[in-house]
Order: C-alpha cells, then sequence, then structure tokens
C-alpha cells in the first residue's frame, strides 16, 4: 500500500488537495472534531487535566480554544490526551484500508509527531499568502491569535517543502489540481 502524506501550511487546502485524489484518506482534523463529540473518556481526561476550562459533552470548540488561548500550557496538555487518540485511529484505518493500492493521510503534524513512515510519499501544498489569509477568515472559527500558537508547534514551512517529493500549487482549481495529482500518480503507480 502507498501511504501519501499531506504537509503544507494551515489553510493552504490540503483537505481539499487530499480528497481530491481519489482515494481513502485519513483527516486528524476531522477525527479530533468527532473525538469532541462521540468520545466520553477524551472529555473526561481533558475536564480532569483543564477543569477551568472544558465543562459540558460533547466538547465545545470554544471551550478548547479559550484553553489553548489563556496559557501556554494548556495546549500540551490537550495534545498529549488528543493525539495518541488519533494515533491509535489512524493505524485502525491503515488496518481496514490495508487491502487498497493507496491511502492520504491528512495530518497537520505528520511529521512533528513522526507520524510517517521513510517509504510514505510526502507532497506539500503550496498556496499564496494573501489567498491562504482570505480562506482563513472566512471559517466560522478564526482567530489570528490561535492560528499563531498552532503555528508555533509545527515545523517550518521550508522544511516541510524540502522533505517533500512533490510540490503541488494549489489555486484552488480543480481543474488545474486534477492535472497536478495525475502527473503525481502516473509517477507514484509506475
Amino acid at each position: 500500500m502507498i501511504r501519501i502524506g499531506i504537509l503544507g501550511d494551515i489553510g493552504s487546502g490540503k483537505s481539499f488537495v487530499a480528497r481530491s485524489f481519489g482515494y481513502p484518506v485519513f483527516n486528524a482534523d476531522e477525527e479530533v472534531s468527532k473525538l469532541y463529540q462521540k468520545e466520553k473518556k477524551v472529555f473526561i481526561k481533558l475536564r480532569k487535566r483543564l477543569p477551568h476550562y472544558i465543562f459540558s459533552f460533547p466538547i465545545k470548540k470554544k471551550e478548547v480554544s479559550k484553553a489553548i488561548l489563556s496559557n501556554n500550557s494548556n495546549l500540551n496538555k490537550i495534545i498529549k490526551i488528543i493525539h495518541p487518540e488519533i494515533q491509535s485511529k489512524m493505524k485502525l484505518f491503515i488496518k481496514k484500508n490495508k487491502n487498497n493500492k493507496m491511502v492520504i493521510l491528512d495530518i497537520p503534524l505528520l511529521l512533528e509527531n513522526k507520524i510517517n513512515n521513510k517509504k510514505d510519499i510526502l507532497i506539500f501544498v503550496q498556496s499564496k499568502r494573501q489567498e491562504i489569509l482570505k480562506r482563513l477568515k472566512k471559517r466560522e472559527n478564526f482567530n489570528s491569535k490561535l492560528l499563531k500558537k498552532f503555528k508555533n508547534i509545527q515545523f517550518p514551512l521550508d522544511y516541510k517543502k524540502n522533505k517533500s517529493h512533490f510540490i503541488i500549487k494549489n489555486d484552488f482549481n480543480k481543474k488545474t489540481l486534477k492535472k497536478s495529482i495525475k502527473l503525481i500518480l502516473n509517477k507514484v503507480l509506475k
């Protein structure tokens, strides 16, 4: 099975690119949302670690955001609870899709958490800065301070770009994207 890891800046369109491959996608952000909505044990752990911020189940993203913004150590507390859960969900996803030719890993901290394998094919999604900001500001819970906190725990974009086997210039146009993906798949599936 070929594993493709999608890398790039927050808001660069990684999920859009991942879905465009047409293979099963593991989307870590969606999995985190599911944990907040459905996993009572995650709520109990977060409530215990952050009693002044996490109050009710299902967990509200506003409560998590408030915890992250109010104290630098809170993000680490959340990460220590959430990341092992996401890694076990990813392992289940890979096991479930073991007969597929390819899977796509849309995991923002793929390299930072050393989740990738040496054989993984890494693709960097590159988008124009102003396009990213325009898209981020449209998001329901956009908060520039929160964005900065998340960027601080990520490797520099140049590092991710240098580690990548391919670069997709994402102009958020499906036709252009399909062409880029087709070129990559032709090389990868040889």
